[in-house]
């Protein structure tokens, strides 16, 4: 059975993932709409990675804090790493595309 975390912040999430191995940050590369990661030039396109884990914040006061944290795994690669969302109506079109290319490879995303 795969352990369950909770966090409070986004930066708790972060720093948790990181320490279990999660290291890379990875951005959308909108003209080709794969994922890359910045420190390796490593593009990955949907097929490439996975969603492992995810984590949803919801902001008390400010709408703008709503984001969600993505756990992401390349076992080709051999990266794992981390893709953040805002969502509701601060999402990013861009990164909310590619997620929903991946939806067979999560589950119960929200």
């Amino acid at each position: 059975m795969k352990q369950q975390h909770h966090y409070d912040t986004v930066s708790e999430a972060l720093n948790d993932l990181a320490k279990r191995g999660f290291s890379h940050d990875f951005n959308i590369h909108e003209e080709s709409d794969c994922l890359i990661c910045k420190s390796t030039m490593t593009q990955l396109s949907p097929d490439e990675f996975e969603i492992v884990e995810t984590y949803r914040f919801e902001g008390d006061t400010d709408p703008a804090d709503e984001m969600i944290v993505f756990a992401i795994s390349a076992m080709k690669y051999n990266l794992k790493g981390t893709l953040i969302n805002a969502y509701g109506i601060y999402a990013d079109a861009n990164t909310s595309k590619v997620v929903e290319k991946l939806t067979d490879h999560t589950k119960d995303l929200f």
